[in-house]
């Protein structure tokens, strides 16, 4: 006779178990110890920029985001997007992701004013993976508070949870676990094709005829560059060329407006834009100077002297595309420069113009095309180090 009960609460059990799940996997949720609401959180996040650049497209072209977040070992098809730390990812991880993925955010260290070498490094190559060509899923960047921090072992619990030993022992960590949906509602990027680039320039004519004077040029692009634009500051990249050419401009206007100290030497300044940008507006510049009607000072320079970079540390590199002649004006520039620079180390970097390289390393190889002699100081011995990208 008892088996004709069990056989009746079975039936009545599956005929009803549908309104029973309804009714006690909510009462399982609301007496689990963390609140449904509880992983809501908005929080400010820099997206990655996007350009072409000599028709080839970079960066990302994709912007709204919603999509179930997972760890960066527990995401598995484009449906994910992926979460990690900065410090987590590799190159490796970036060839993954872009091609699979459905979308990207980096949580960047909580104060990146002094990184360490290792965070320093991770950055380069992440940012060289992701503008090295055109990426489709949308990425984000955030600087690390304790929310995310909780939400990143969250989405890492969750990676525990599915592999769980049993089907129950999952059904209960399912309903502990938190699950995080990554929503950034945001409207499609436009293209500008109205972009210009702004070069900021001014002169001090030498004692004498201005035409049958020789001339020296001092150029600095203004420009700051990095992976999310509101993420580059710039302090060093180039702040402080711009804050060393306006400085020089002070001090030669001082100069050239007392008839002794008046030299025979005509001065241009330049502020260059679009400087991480292949230094186009040296380029566009330099083209309008010397491809115009009109001439122009800088055709005949004697001298062209980029600033890039000069306060990260003592050493100055003085960048030349071939060494220079001990008796030319970049040759007695190196030697004076050696003179006065006291405890400060200073090291030639000879490095030859490559025109097959997309990207010019230096300011100075712009000039040196149009056969100028042109060199570049900075405190960077590569144009791949960490302040110099920002």
């Amino acid at each position: 006779m008892w088996l004709e009960d069990v056989s009746e609460f079975s039936d009545f059990f599956k005929g009803y178990f549908l309104y029973y799940l309804l009714i006690i996997l909510p009462l399982f949720i609301i007496i689990s110890p963390v609140s449904p609401v509880g992983a809501a959180h908005e929080f400010p996040v820099y997206r990655m920029q996007q350009y072409d650049l000599h028709g080839l497209p970079h960066g990302c072209r994709s912007s709204s985001v919603n999509l179930e977040a997972r760890s960066l070992t527990g995401w598995s098809t484009n449906r994910h997007c992926v979460l990690t730390r900065l410090q987590d990812i590799t190159s490796y991880h970036m060839r993954e992701i872009r091609s699979k993925a459905g979308a990207l955010f980096i949580v960047l260290p909580e104060d990146m004013s002094l990184p360490s070498a290792d965070v320093q490094q991770q950055l380069v190559e992440i940012e060289d993976e992701l503008l090295s060509q055109e990426l489709f899923i949308p990425t984000y960047f955030a600087f690390w508070t304790p929310e995310l921090q909780n939400i990143l072992d969250d989405v890492s619990f969750s990676k525990a949870v599915e592999k769980a030993v049993s089907g129950a022992e999952a059904f209960f960590n399912s309903i502990s676990a938190n699950g995080y949906q990554i929503v950034i509602n945001t409207n499609q990027a436009a293209i500008k094709n109205d972009v210009h680039i702004s070069n900021i320039q001014g002169k001090l004519s030498g004692q004498g005829i201005e035409e049958n004077l020789p001339t020296i040029a001092l150029v600095a692009h203004y420009d700051s560059f990095g992976v999310a634009p509101e993420l580059s500051f710039g302090a060093d990249s180039n702040g402080s060329g711009v804050a060393a050419l306006l400085e020089l401009a002070r001090i030669f206007s001082a100069l050239y407006s007392n008839p002794k100290t008046h030299a025979s030497y005509n001065i241009l300044f330049l502020l260059s834009g679009a400087g991480k940008f292949n230094f186009l507006g040296s380029k566009k510049w330099l083209e309008d100077q010397i491809d115009g009607l009109e001439s122009s000072l800088i055709q005949d320079a004697a001298f062209v002297l980029c600033l890039d970079s000069l306060s990260t540390n003592s050493t100055i590199h003085l960048h030349v595309s071939k060494p220079p002649k001990e008796n030319s004006s970049r040759g007695i520039f190196h030697q004076h420069l050696i003179n006065v620079a006291g405890e400060n180390n200073v090291q030639m970097v000879h490095k030859k113009i490559n025109l097959a390289d997309d990207l010019l390393a230096w300011e100075h190889e712009r000039y040196g095309i149009r056969r100028l002699p042109a060199i570049t100081l900075s405190t960077f011995k590569f144009k791949r180090d960490f302040g110099k990208i920002r």
